[in-house]
């Protein structure tokens, strides 16, 4: 991890540098996965499972026992803590919904929008080496509040032919029956194209490596829309004196073991409260059992002294991270400042972790500085916004020169006429 002491701005670009993946190389390697599918539906999916799995399947799809298996293998103490989570993540997100907008922008002229769920979203739930649970509830819960019509998940089999039993068991619990064991880019291509098992969705979300990160960008060529760009995970912690660095350490770390392509970045005041934190991570790192990814993450990650406020807020900033810690004296002095982050942590007992499985929030971020025009996942992802407008013939009255005028300018004389023609039926009206 190394250290940079005062950096000047014009270096902050190459220092923040994340761990690049060549996307144009692996989108070469995966669109003839996607080309595949399209064109051999279920029999690309086996023959991509049997040779990225491991593993002949006869059928792709979870059957009910499976279900009920699954139930029985997760112990109880992790189903209270996931029913825990899930009725936080429930509470947050249902509380985005919004009530019908309705503006008279105008006497006679109503203007609405209204949400509607998009019908049909595809999750997709890495299963290798850390099988995320928790990214079913961060994802199936808005879907199921939105409304959506079809919620179809796959993730990739172990070489039995499971899925992982939590991942089922918080499949069920959420109510998403349509699951299937399908994993990797070739998930990503069932659906895009739909094949005879896997129904054809309307917007991919979820996170993978950078196989399925490839292959959801290829989606959207084919008219699939997709949650957001994406990239290894990260985050940044701001720290001051106040901090213990033994937390700071442990949440450092705890973002590095998503994988060896991880980034994090420690931004502090002093040289000296950033030599503590290393010496807790050179504790705590040992104790890991992905010590060995971890220590390939931090040779991706930065430790940056900046002893002006000012200056630490605009490298957040133009960082832009996917998970932001404020671990200082006074965090709201700063998260009010804070305009590019996916999700912002604050104060001292509060670790990204907390965000990742069970405070309520979604864990599904913008990474590779995407949080910059990017929101994470919200209730709003899994809806569109449909507006209406109804005009009186008093309003067409007072609303219609103004079309005309314009369209007049714009040189787009069906449009003018189109108001003109009911302006004269409603002159001795």
């Amino acid at each position: 991890m190394k250290t940079y002491i005062n950096p000047s701005r014009g270096s902050w670009e190459e220092i923040l540098k994340r761990p690049t993946l060549d996307l144009e190389v692996i989108e070469e390697r995966v669109k003839p996965v996607l080309e595949k599918v399209k064109d051999e539906g279920d029999d690309a999916l086996r023959f991509y499972t049997e040779e990225f799995d491991g593993v002949k399947l006869s059928s792709l799809k979870v059957s009910q026992e499976e279900f009920e298996e699954a139930e029985f293998l997760v112990n109880s103490d992790l189903k209270e803590a996931i029913l825990a989570a899930k009725s936080n993540i429930q509470a947050f997100h249902a509380a985005q919904a919004q009530d019908e907008l309705k503006v008279e922008t105008m006497p006679g002229v109503n203007c609405y929008r209204r949400s509607v769920a998009i019908e049909k979203v595809g999750l997709y739930i890495p299963g290798g080496t850390a099988p995320l649970f928790s990214t079913v509830l961060m994802l199936a819960i808005p879907a199921k509040i939105a409304g959506c019509r079809d919620i179809v998940l796959c993730s990739p089999p172990n070489k039995e032919g499971k899925i992982n039993p939590a991942i089922l068991y918080t499949a069920k619990i959420v109510g998403v029956d349509q699951v299937f064991k399908v994993g990797g880019a070739q998930a990503i291509a069932a659906f895009t194209f739909g094949t005879e098992s896997i129904p054809k969705v309307n917007k991919v979300f979820g996170p993978g490596n950078q196989y399925v990160t490839a292959a959801k960008q290829l989606a959207t060529k084919y008219g699939c829309a997709i949650d957001m760009p994406a990239g290894p995970s990260e985050v940044a912690v701001y720290a001051d004196e106040s901090a213990n660095p033994g937390f700071v350490a442990a949440d450092l770390l705890s973002q590095a073991e998503h994988g060896v392509d991880s980034q994090v970045v420690l931004v502090t005041s002093t040289e000296a409260f950033a030599k503590r934190v290393k010496a807790e991570i050179d504790i705590q790192l040992p104790l890991l059992n992905r010590g060995e990814m971890v220590f390939k993450a931090l040779e991706n990650s930065v430790a940056i002294i900046l002893e002006d406020q000012d200056d630490s807020i605009d490298l957040l900033n133009e960082y832009g991270a996917e998970h932001l810690i404020l671990s200082i004296d006074q965090p709201w002095n700063v998260a009010n400042r804070i305009i590019n982050a996916g999700s912002v942590f604050l104060g001292h007992y509060t670790p990204e972790s907390a965000g990742d499985y069970a405070s309520g929030t979604n864990h599904t971020l913008p990474t590779n500085g995407f949080a910059k025009m990017y929101s994470g996942v919200s209730l709003d992802s899994f809806i569109k916004k449909i507006t209406y407008q109804e005009i009186t013939q008093e309003g067409l009255k007072g609303l219609g020169p103004v079309v005309e005028l314009m369209a007049q300018h714009e040189e787009l004389d069906a449009h003018k006429n189109a108001v003109s023609l009911r302006l004269k039926s409603l002159e001795d009206v």
